[in-house]
């Protein structure tokens, strides 16, 4: 699964058209609305290209605005809001033509040492004794469909996604996954590719107490806003472990949040997402 890899570095890598402009690549596959985590980790790379080459970004902070359409390329302009000694922040607007889909702010600091404490790994099997996953999506086209975008890892939930009628589950739900090939040697694009998983998972996990699959076809359902924050960047050298829990829902909306760790218990980000998650009316017979 090695061309996965390199496909999915091909895809968030981006390049410069003009001072403060970057372009990023189309997902060769796709049809439709641009995949959020796409353009995160765009906006991440483009950023990342215009600090200083110790600084690492530790946080981002992004607002959807419209989706995207995967027939066109999109652009990112990178706005300097402050460079300091220790950190520098970045404002990104993401275009289609002259339409943003996706502001984002972005903050990195030089690495420096100071207390340390982060969330316990939780219980959960070790991947090891969980079964893959496969792209069948559970009898979902549409959540086949999705799947395609993440061939560069190697899944292991906990419970199995895309079932079509799935019991009420109010708990957290878990996602093992390593990648399918050797992660790049940059740390910037090791970030980026968190960044974009991070965009998996949130919004199934706001309506598992409600026993809803997210792919039925019964809900609206788009990313609105989505925070990162990276502890350290990932090395992908083992398992990492995705937990994810959803602590409200209302109003059309749910919030989720998620941890990420490594498999030797090492706590590397944490995120924050709210997304659109709308009942649609059943139309009459």
């Amino acid at each position: 699964m090695d061309d996965e890899v390199e496909a999915l570095i091909a895809l968030l890598d981006v390049e410069q058209a003009e001072p403060d402009l970057w372009r990023g690549g189309r997902y060769h596959r796709g049809r439709g609305r641009v995949f959020g985590g796409q353009v995160i980790g765009q906006a991440l790379v483009a950023a990342s290209r215009s600090v200083a080459e110790r600084q690492q970004a530790h946080s981002l902070h992004a607002y959807f605005m419209r989706p995207g359409d995967e027939e066109q390329p999109i652009d990112y302009r990178v706005l300097h809001d402050f460079d300091g000694r220790s950190f520098a922040t970045r404002r990104i607007v993401a275009l289609q033509g002259e339409t943003p889909i996706l502001t984002m702010t972005a903050s990195f600091q030089r690495p420096e040492a100071g207390l340390e404490h982060g969330v316990a790994l939780p219980g959960v099997p070790s991947p090891d004794t969980l079964e893959r996953s496969d792209e069948s999506g559970g009898g979902s086209p549409l959540m086949a469909h999705f799947l395609k975008r993440f061939r560069a890892f190697e899944f292991r939930p906990v419970p199995p996604f895309g079932e079509l009628a799935p019991a009420a589950q109010p708990g957290p739900s878990y996602l093992w996954f390593r990648l399918a090939g050797p992660a790049p040697a940059d740390p910037a694009m090791r970030s980026a590719m968190l960044a974009y998983l991070s965009d998996f998972g949130l919004l199934t996990t706001t309506v598992l107490p409600h026993g809803v699959p997210l792919f039925s076809g019964k809900l609206q359902v788009a990313s609105l806003d989505h925070s990162v924050w990276l502890h350290a960047p990932p090395a992908f050298d083992q398992w990492m472990l995705f937990t994810m829990e959803s602590p409200w829902a209302g109003g059309g909306r749910g919030l989720a949040r998620g941890t990420f760790h490594t498999q030797d218990g090492r706590h590397i980000a944490s995120v924050a997402q709210e997304g659109l998650i709308r009942p649609v009316a059943s139309k009459a017979a």
